[in-house]
């Protein structure tokens, strides 16, 4: 029997974050990754590898609530699904953790209040090594303390589209980015290309590897077992507590106890994870006496618009530019809208499956050559008919339909009116190159929801500390937890939950 303190399953931006934060209480600290390292390779920026051919995704399917097959946008390595993130790192806005009325109904308010994170916000701005400008943003939660880096500076083509952006009445803002800074040549300049859906091979993105697991992989009381999947949690003979954390590591099953177990491999594998672990105790599931495991799952609603502009973009990396002015809606529409921000540089091969719908006459290459790509997105609401669950093989159907779409339409009209008034011509491009697949089944980078948390046991799966009602050394920390989704990437704030549930068991739990 391998025995430690304290058990993490994943290494993304739950997992690696906890992680770190753990390892600084010298308790022993096993980390259970069922993936493995990416290589850095050449392959790591190559478009087709990527994003054709799906390089580093999942060799898996699931199958949606009709039982149709699809390839999910998703990622097992160290560091998760981090690792092909773009890095935006933003705070969920003061109100998303209130109850807001939206066109499609109400998102409900959270358990824990915007100043219950605050400080956990600047922890995790500052191991991700945010770049940004406080105050930037219109929408931005009230902080005191700058960011830890200074904002990337716009290249050129992004620079006059933000003057442009000013002189028509808005605010852009400097779109906050993890990125960490060259260590390695402080003489040679470093420029920066690819990181929404590419691993980075020059480990200047701040993905959870490269700043979690990384400065913590060589320290005596931290070990790392990469393939190694968790089949399933068993209980002691009260239900009580995790006893045994079963895992298949290659052809071998190794068994494995911890006094804290943390499940952190995102919100739809760490549902699964619980679904997979029912016994007498928990027939339904692990701690899933409500039956709320699973449920209420939420992506976001997401879309890509490629703006063709008449002036050339030759932009490297022009994801420095945010807009937030619509985030709670305007003047004619009342309700949330969502947050709209750059993409990184598309090229011609992103292109090459969509173009005959939406560029008819216009090569590859011009697209590629004159394009503006922005990312627009919306809250989603959460639906307890949107959920995770497993065929009778054990297999992964993820239930989907979508809602609350009024905003996100809104949204794009603001975008096309924007961009109509800056001298572009506006496409629509589906987004299922990006995410991998169709939106919004197999998108799921911005996946939150399905176990979420609160304080009644009847209406929630875990306490405002994302321990378990019913299992008492259970913890779930990643996207899971949410009750609401917000318009902001999910990353920093899963990465903030993580900091706080880190100090909380390093001062109360393993001592």
């Amino acid at each position: 029997m391998n025995q430690y303190d304290a058990i993490i399953i994943g290494t993304g931006a739950g997992g690696g974050t906890l992680a770190y934060k753990l390892a600084q209480s010298g308790k022993s600290i096993l980390i259970l990754e069922r993936g493995d390292y990416i290589p850095r390779e050449k392959e790591n920026w190559d478009t087709e590898e990527v994003f054709i051919k799906g390089r580093y995704k999942a060799k898996e399917n699931w199958t949606d609530k009709k039982g149709k097959v699809f390839h999910p946008g998703i990622h097992y390595c160290v560091g998760g699904n981090t690792k092909v993130y773009g890095a935006a790192l933003l705070r969920m806005r003061e109100a998303d953790f209130k109850e807001l009325k939206h066109a499609g109904g109400v998102s409900p308010a959270w358990p824990i209040e915007y100043n219950d994170l605050a400080k956990y916000y600047l922890e995790a701005e500052q191991l991700y090594a945010v770049h940004g400008e406080r105050g930037s943003d219109p929408s931005e939660p009230k902080e005191q303390a700058p960011y830890p880096y200074s904002p990337l500076p716009h290249e050129d083509r992004i620079q006059k589209l933000n003057e442009d952006l000013i002189e028509l009445g808005l605010k852009p803002f400097a779109l906050p980015i993890g990125l960490n800074q060259d260590q390695k040549n402080t003489e040679a300049p470093y420029v920066l290309d690819r990181f929404d859906g590419f691993p980075d091979p020059t480990e200047l993105k701040a993905d959870a590897h490269v700043n979690a697991i990384k400065k913590i992989i060589d320290l005596p009381n931290v070990t790392l077992v990469t393939n190694a999947l968790v089949e399933r949690l068993e209980t002691d003979s009260t239900g009580g507590r995790i006893s045994k954390v079963i895992v298949k590591n290659g052809d071998q099953e190794v068994t494995y106890q911890g006094d804290v177990v943390a499940v952190c491999c995102g919100a739809i594998n760490s549902a699964a994870l619980l679904l997979r672990s029912k016994n007498e105790h928990h027939p339904n599931g692990l701690a899933n006496s409500t039956d709320l495991v699973g449920r209420n799952y939420m992506a976001h609603n997401n879309s890509a618009m490629l703006a063709i502009s008449n002036n050339p973009n030759p932009s490297k990396f022009g994801k420095t530019l945010g807009l937030n002015d619509f985030y709670f809606g305007d003047e004619k529409f009342e309700f949330p809208m969502g947050h709209i921000q750059m993409l990184g540089k598309s090229d011609a091969v992103m292109y090459k499956e969509d173009a005959p719908s939406f560029a008819p006459g216009l090569t590859l290459e011009y697209l590629a050559k004159h394009s503006l790509d922005f990312w627009m997105t919306s809250e989603d609401l959460p639906d307890p008919d949107n959920r995770v669950t497993l065929d009778d093989s054990g297999n992964i159907q993820l239930h989907y339909t979508e809602n609350n779409l009024e905003g996100h339409k809104q949204l794009k009209k603001k975008l096309k009116w924007i961009l109509e008034h800056v001298g572009c011509k506006t496409h629509l491009l589906p987004n299922n190159l990006y995410l991998g697949k169709k939106i919004p089944i197999a998108g799921t980078a911005h996946q939150c929801g399905t176990i979420r948390f609160g304080y009644d046991p009847h209406t929630s799966v875990l306490n405002p500390m994302c321990q378990a009602h019913e299992v008492e050394n259970l913890y779930v920390v990643d996207g899971s937890f949410f009750p609401s989704s917000s318009a902001v990437n999910p990353g920093l704030t899963i990465m903030a939950m993580a900091c706080r549930v880190g100090e909380y068991l390093n001062n109360n739990i393993l001592v």
